[in-house]
């Protein structure tokens, strides 16, 4: 049957950015060449994009990411690119692997990696990373979240089975964590300990806290951190308020910092679903 012209649902474009929905009318087109042919983009380009996350399929009701060039498609398919060459083409440091325990990996998140991507992209996160790295390859799943800026532990899951369960710890607070955290300002003397508890986004937050040393020269007092609660940058937010931000946050600290932020989690104790016994896992703080 002879080709037809799909139907372009929408597409913007604005420099180095694109948004092109296609709907697949039949199956004589792989997805490069029809995405090829409605953009500026070579098929190299559009290869490019379906390894970093940034091309899209939807099948019936399910969307999900379209990695495969060869992947066949039928009539009734649609395709979504979310073209961003920003995106595209950045960086990060890589992760290092802590230990691979088959259906969930412990990953030493650097500053700068994301902890998941986005429907423009997903090349610069741990479970990417992890996907292409761990031996033998397989999917990775979200678990928890580390804020883009901070680094340390990272759990990550290969198998829903398991990544449902190791969520449900941290929803249900059965995960212990701590962070190793540097703040502007004198916050107490080393050994006092309090808590942070102003509530967050209208729910409750509770953020432990034991001072370290604290260095005049600089400013800057070391703590170590723990939190039964995991509020969005919690941690920032609790330490911003009381006038002590994260050194280096430049969300709810210093705007113009150009030092890395600096918490770090460095230990992660939990029972573990897979042999139903306590685990710690911890990396240098």
């Amino acid at each position: 049957m002879k080709n037809r012209e799909p139907s372009l649902t929408d597409c913007t474009q604005e420099l180095g950015r694109q948004e092109v929905h296609i709907d697949v009318i039949n199956d004589d087109m792989g997805a490069v060449d029809l995405i090829s042919d409605r953009t500026a983009l070579s098929r190299g380009r559009v290869k490019q994009a379906m390894d970093r996350g940034a091309v899209w399929l939807t099948r019936g009701a399910r969307t999900k990411r379209l990695r495969r060039a060869k992947r066949p498609l039928i009539a009734g398919d649609s395709l979504h690119l979310y073209y961003d060459s920003a995106v595209l083409m950045a960086s990060a440091p890589a992760p290092v692997l802590v230990a691979d325990q088959g259906d969930y990996s412990v990953w030493d998140k650097p500053c700068r990696l994301f902890s998941q991507g986005t429907k423009w992209g997903d090349h610069c996160t741990v479970t990417r990373y992890a996907e292409k790295h761990l031996r033998p390859q397989r999917n990775a799943f979200i678990v928890h979240r580390l804020d883009r800026a901070a680094s340390g532990l990272i759990l990550v899951g290969h198998s829903k089975k398991v990544t449902a369960a190791l969520s449900r710890l941290f929803r249900h607070r059965a995960v212990e964590k701590h962070y190793r955290v540097s703040a502007q300002g004198y916050i107490g003397v080393a050994g006092e300990s309090f808590v942070l508890n102003a509530p967050l986004d209208g729910k409750s937050a509770h953020t432990q806290i034991t001072v370290g040393h604290y260095e005049a020269s600089t400013d800057v007092s070391d703590l170590d951190v723990s939190i039964a609660t995991g509020r969005k940058h919690q941690i920032r937010r609790h330490l911003s308020e009381i006038g002590c931000p994260v050194v280096g946050d430049r969300l709810y600290g210093s705007p113009d910092t150009t030092t890395d932020m600096k918490l770090r989690a460095y230990a992660l104790s939990f029972q573990c679903p897979l042999a139903d016994a306590p685990v710690n896992f911890q990396v240098n703080a």
